[in-house]
């Protein structure tokens, strides 16, 4: 298989978003959709680049809730949000060149880090399937093995340059998101799998889409990039994610006022973290420039 069809696992990062400004915690639903104040502090760590601050606090919550799931999921965004930020993935520099959108990283990941996120992968796997033996509609199990098998499909893209087992990752993934949203349909940061892999299979060439179409990987940017945005409105610790990709992918159709507004909003939101602005800086280089806020 060709290394271009890399670009159909993309999909979802691991990673994570900060909930500042979501609804408030419920008796009712667990801590992937809820606002539990351990887990916030992390991912503004993780957001700004404190990657061993955050993996502290995922640590230390996830050894108090043993049976949650997205304990181990939060620690192994960590990791791959690390190597990652250490690669340039999330950046217009990564997704406006052609040749690295196409064909991943160069070189290869830092091998102990990726040693890490696997484990912490297959923990949040292992919890997750044990919980759905006693309740098949678990959301916490069905989320926590979306964002498992998303964040490995960008492993063995992007990093490893696995390309079938990205694949297969990449299906699970969509599996599990669909299953997730038909139980709780407001759980808006499952938007971030479907989001990406429909906008990023979508850039793909005609002929290359359908091969992925007969492989029953379909892909639409369009919709990709609507579905990324119901994450920006709507979602919880995947929100700040949803906005970077969904401002690359506005880089990348040249929808420079929207990639401006999502920047702009981040480097408010994050201001302790270089990246949003010197994006954001990247982003209003071109024209039409948005306005300052008063």
């Amino acid at each position: 298989m060709t290394s271009r069809t890399y670009l159909s696992a993309v999909v979802l990062l691991l990673s994570a978003g900060c909930p500042f400004g979501a609804r408030a915690k419920s008796v009712e639903e667990g801590p992937a959709f809820t606002q539990v104040p351990e887990l916030t502090a992390g991912f503004r760590l993780l957001y700004i680049q404190h990657f061993a601050e955050a993996r502290q606090q995922f640590s230390s919550w996830g050894g108090e809730h043993p049976d949650e799931p997205f304990g181990p999921v939060a620690v192994a965004a960590s990791y791959l949000y690390e190597e990652f930020h250490q690669q340039g993935v999330l950046t217009s520099d990564f997704f406006l060149n052609e040749k690295r959108f196409l064909n991943g990283i160069e070189g290869k990941p830092n091998a102990e880090r990726m040693r890490h996120f696997q484990t912490a992968v297959e923990r949040a796997r292992a919890i997750s399937k044990s919980r759905l033996k006693k309740n098949s509609q678990d959301a916490e199990a069905l989320f926590a093995l979306t964002l498992s098998a998303g964040m490995e499909s960008d492993a063995d893209m992007i990093l490893r340059k696995q390309n079938l087992e990205a694949l297969k990752r990449l299906k699970e993934a969509n599996l599990y998101a669909k299953q997730l949203l038909a139980e709780k349909p407001d759980a808006s940061d499952a938007y971030v799998a479907l989001g990406s892999a429909n906008y990023i299979i979508g850039s793909l060439s005609a002929g290359f889409r359908a091969l992925l179409w007969f492989g029953g990987i379909h892909g639409d940017k369009r919709l990709g990039m609507e579905q990324l945005g119901k994450t920006v409105e709507g979602g919880n610790y995947l929100r700040p994610f949803g906005k970077i990709m969904l401002a690359l992918a506005a880089r990348r159709e040249k929808q420079n006022a929207l990639a401006q507004k999502l920047l702009h909003e981040l480097t408010e939101e994050f201001p302790e973290s270089p990246l949003y602005s010197a994006e954001y800086a990247k982003a209003s280089a071109q024209q039409p420039q948005m306005r300052a806020r008063p």
